[in-house]
């Protein structure tokens, strides 16, 4: 198929290749404008279009889609299809009527929960016990167009973001291939009306461990925020973003650091920190950060 590719982030990248190595005809590539990014704030292409410029592929960054010359130059493309996965701008209607099969989405949750930007986080933070990837055919809506496929799997117990990230890329390009193998024959299956969620962005404010609430919500947290924005608490006014934990046995006042190995107190049980970043430092195992600055036991965070 001659295909519009549209997504922006390292999620976006695993399926721009899927499409590449099934032979399909990437006609575009439509991805967010270079941005500052990293400690210099240099501006720097999205992954997407690094990945795409090394392919060879045309890449385009439109600021919007809104305007009577964008949606000229997309709709000249001549499409047979758009797909669109984690992109970043609100698709108008003119957009997603030009190809000729329309404009996919693959959305990184078993629709119709968690619709909306964080699907991942939020499936991990709720302690979902199972999620997947939807291959919707796109319509004016936030995530409500009707389901071609899904395809699930089971969340890890020890899963942070970051493994459920890589492996539901990697499922979503898989599915995306599926799809467009079969497009004719697959039925779109309106959303079910019951049990619809959204997933709101991350806000920095949710990012901070209240150390008072049960451990499985404090190692949710901790696993579903991993590697980004991260948990974190405060010490001698030094932020500590904890990246991996795992619950543990153990009982104190809420914050209590039980032992060396960072065995920490929470409103119920305890949790295990695994791995944890000090500001402007590099991520370190448990073992190499008390060999640091220690956290003697008794501390309170």
């Amino acid at each position: 198929m001659r295909i519009v590719f549209m997504g922006t982030p390292d999620f976006s990248v695993t399926v721009l290749d899927a499409l590449v190595e099934a032979d399909h005809e990437i006609a575009a590539v439509y991805c967010q404008p270079p941005r500052p990014a990293g400690r210099g704030k240099r501006v720097q292409p999205s992954p997407v279009q690094a990945r795409a410029e090394a392919l060879g592929l045309e890449v385009r960054h439109p600021v919007s889609l809104r305007n009577a010359e964008a949606q000229a130059e997309f709709a000249a493309l001549e499409a047979d299809v758009g797909v669109v996965v984690a992109y970043g701008l609100i698709l108008p209607q003119e957009i997603l009527d030009a190809p000729r099969h329309g404009c996919l989405n693959i959305h990184a949750s078993l629709l119709p929960r968690w619709r909306g930007a964080a699907p991942i986080h939020r499936a991990l933070m709720a302690g979902d016990a199972r999620t997947g990837v939807c291959i919707m055919q796109m319509d004016a809506g936030l995530d409500t167009g009707p389901v071609l496929l899904r395809r699930e799997t089971e969340i890890g117990a020890a899963e942070t973001t970051a493994d459920l990230h890589d492996r539901l890329a990697v499922l979503g390009g898989e599915a995306i291939v599926e799809a467009l193998a079969h497009l004719e024959a697959l039925e779109a299956v309106p959303q079910p009306k019951e049990g619809v969620t959204y997933a709101a962005k991350i806000d920095k404010a949710e990012a901070r461990i209240d150390w008072s609430r049960p451990a499985e919500e404090v190692d949710r947290l901790i696993r579903g925020l991993s590697p980004f924005p991260g948990a974190w608490f405060e010490l001698d006014g030094t932020r500590i973003k904890v990246l991996h934990s795992s619950l543990a046995n153990g009982q104190g006042v809420p914050g209590e650091v039980l032992d060396d190995d960072l065995r920490v107190a929470c409103g119920g049980g305890a949790v295990q920190l695994l791995r944890l970043q000090r500001a402007g430092k590099a991520a370190q195992d448990v073992s190499s950060f008390q060999a640091g600055a220690r956290i003697a036991p008794g501390t309170r965070l």
